[in-house]
């Protein structure tokens, strides 16, 4: 089923839904130029089967005579193009009803509607790329910002994938010596003592560890810091999040519960995505709203990464400040003591005594708002953001792989030390580099693949 797939010729719609300048429709397989030269008409009546690889050519798109849109046709000889196949992209008006005539013209003339991410998985399938390059295509498109965008593009390049194959590589190294031990044990017991093999499966479980040890901050600008804001009411955190959004997007007045719901916003703070929420205060409910209002807030500080904490620099703590204070205790917190522009009544002394972080601002004038900013901007990475030729683990799915991987190292690492037979602790490595492979793609399933790509666009 896979391999006849393959032999299709696929079209789809490249670009986003909507109207725009420029739409694209793409097609890729052994018919592409077959069909173009069924549909385009070349301002000298030249067909695309004799252009040039990497050419591009002005024309018109032709049903049985009547001109659907004028077009600019690209050629891309496989095997160098993004599939290895021949693809031709034709670039139109963006208006969706010319790119939806010119689609089905083309499925007409018997190429099928690609799947998503059909175009990256015969990249993937066709050799082009890995199985982390073809993941990392998704995470160009979805990211929030530049420092996301550059990650991805270091892993589109291949930066985890070398990083993982220099760790495979280690494996089959050792795998090659314990594999000698078994079959010429006196010849090699003399040149490779176990004592340098245990040596290397501990340099590679530091490199995996290493490795791992990246998941949180690739996690973070994958899919953002998620950051509550919670207080009790009144106490500006509305505010807060306007000032940070630099923008009204919460309701402020000087009710006390204005705010019913979370609200949920994304910012960019020095390159790191930051999901943060505006919880209702945190009260005890006098009817069902306020019911479901604080159990929202509670869940969202449950799951946050980073808490933080709102005081009234002009009220002293009570008891609702006491109570929050117990709940988010355990929890990352930044503390900040709001309306510092107002005469001071709150026990700072005993909020610092409490936190490791505290900030004073002022969020209605914007006063050392800068201080948030620069506290959840260190909170991540030290203050240092990684540089994009570094190998960042992100996706849940290599995490878990190279977590198995670990774990089946470290059972190696303990039936040296029991002096188990070489044959248990070499298909332990083997079964390691299966994981690794898995990461890679180099041992894959057709629902592993399904799943990867159900989340693409049809075009990509």
């Amino acid at each position: 089923m896979l391999k006849n797939s393959l032999q299709d010729t696929i079209a789809a719609i490249s670009t986003a839904t909507g109207e725009g300048g420029i739409g694209i429709v793409r097609l890729s397989g052994a018919q592409s130029l077959a069909v173009a030269n069924k549909i385009f008409v070349g301002l000298y009546k030249e067909k695309p089967t004799h252009f040039k690889s990497y050419s591009m050519h002005y024309g018109k798109i032709v049903d049985e005579h009547k001109i659907i849109d004028e077009v600019i046709l690209t050629v891309m000889r496989g095997p160098k193009s993004y599939t290895r196949q021949d693809v031709v992209e034709i670039n139109c008006h963006g208006g969706m009803l010319s790119l939806r005539k010119i689609l089905d013209l083309i499925l007409r003339h018997g190429c099928r509607l690609a799947s998503p991410g059909e175009f990256t998985k015969r990249a993937f399938l066709n050799g082009r790329i890995d199985l982390t390059q073809a993941e990392a295509v998704i995470d160009i498109i979805r990211a929030k910002t530049d420092s996301a965008l550059k990650i991805s593009l270091s892993q589109l390049s291949g930066a985890l994938s070398r990083e993982i194959n220099k760790i495979r590589q280690g494996l089959l190294d050792i795998l090659v010596i314990l594999e000698a031990h078994i079959d010429f044990p006196e010849e090699v017991a003399q040149t490779q003592n176990m004592a340098e093999i245990l040596h290397r499966i501990t340099d590679v479980d530091t490199q995996l560890k290493a490795l791992l040890s990246s998941a949180d901050s690739g996690r973070i600008l994958r899919e953002g810091l998620h950051v509550v804001i919670c207080g009790k009411p009144n106490v500006g955190k509305s505010s807060l999040l306007n000032a940070l959004l630099k923008k009204e997007r919460s309701i402020v007045t000087p009710v006390a519960g204005t705010t019913r719901d979370t609200i949920e916003e994304l910012i960019d703070i020095k390159g790191i995505p930051v999901r943060i929420v505006d919880t209702a205060g945190i009260l005890k409910p006098r009817n069902l709203i306020e019911k479901k209002a604080v159990k929202l807030a509670r869940n969202q500080i449950d799951s946050a990464d980073l808490v933080v904490i709102l005081f009234d620099a002009s009220s002293k703590l009570k008891p609702q400040d006491r109570d929050l204070i117990r709940v988010v205790k355990n929890k990352n917190v930044i503390a900040v003591i709001n309306k510092i522009d107002l005469k001071a009544r709150i026990e700072k002394d005993e909020i610092v005594q409490i936190f490791p972080r505290v900030i004073t601002l002022a969020a209605k004038s914007g006063k050392n708002l800068n201080l948030l900013e620069d506290a959840l901007y260190s909170f991540v990475y030290q203050g240092k953001l990684p540089g994009p030729e570094l190998a960042l683990v992100s996706n849940l799915r290599h995490i878990q792989a190279l977590r198995d991987t670990r774990q089946l190292i470290d059972e190696a690492r303990h039936m040296f030390a029991d002096k188990l037979s070489i044959e248990f602790i070499t298909q332990n490595l083997k079964d390691a580099c299966s994981y690794l492979d898995g990461i890679l793609g180099k041992d894959f399933s057709t629902d592993l693949l399904d799943k990867i790509f159900m989340d693409f666009c049809i075009g990509k």
